[in-house]
């Protein structure tokens, strides 16, 4: 792989699956990181809308009304399009759409989808727990949101993972040392094929 050929990480998982945790982890082994869901929010601070989960499914239905289903990967990549190369981490993909969008842009032997699966009820724990502005405080609403999120298609881009982790009983650090092996193993794959 040359300095400036790309490999882009495209990180899927149902809230609360652990994609923050596992973007941390495998911070130092990447050159950029985005997440899509700042895109949402930043537009809520734009129209001086409360980020709360509400607002911010309704920004997000808006956007991909507006600009088709894969908008938010369509806005990122007209941000970053400069910048499309190293190491890049794309957080909360939610549809297939927006995995074609960054294809379109890399072709697809440069773009890999990362799926991170916990159960429901260990999903509900953690964001009871985390308690984000936008994080659900009871189980219909943790409900409401999941099948907002599987509305968007994000089953099925989970379901076509190309890798997958499961966080479900598994200690945080070896969690961890999971997703630092998969990134380092995905770099090491593609550099060897190049």
């Amino acid at each position: 792989m040359t300095s400036n050929e790309c490999i882009m990480l495209l990180i899927a998982g149902m809230p609360g699956a652990g994609k923050s945790v596992f973007v941390n982890a495998v911070s130092d082994l990447v050159d950029k990181i985005y997440t899509l869901g700042d895109i949402v929010r930043r537009e809520a601070i734009k129209r001086n809308l409360s980020p709360d989960d509400a607002t911010l499914g309704m920004i997000g239905i808006e956007l991909r009304k507006k600009f088709g289903k894969g908008a938010l990967a369509k806005i990122l990549c007209q941000r970053i399009e400069h910048e499309l190369s190293g190491i890049i981490l794309v957080d909360g993909i939610r549809s297939l759409h927006e995995v074609n969008e960054f294809r379109k842009r890399l072709g697809k032997d440069n773009v890999f989808i990362i799926g991170i699966h916990a159960s429901p009820r260990t999903r509900f724990r953690r964001l009871y727990l985390r308690k984000r502005k936008d994080d659900p405080e009871k189980w219909d609403e943790f409900i409401k949101r999941d099948m907002r999120e599987l509305g968007y298609g994000i089953g099925d881009v989970i379901a076509l993972s190309d890798y997958m982790i499961i966080n479900e009983d598994i200690e945080l650090h070896e969690f961890k040392e999971q997703a630092k092996k998969l990134v380092k193993r995905i770099i090491d794959e593609s550099r060897s094929r190049s």
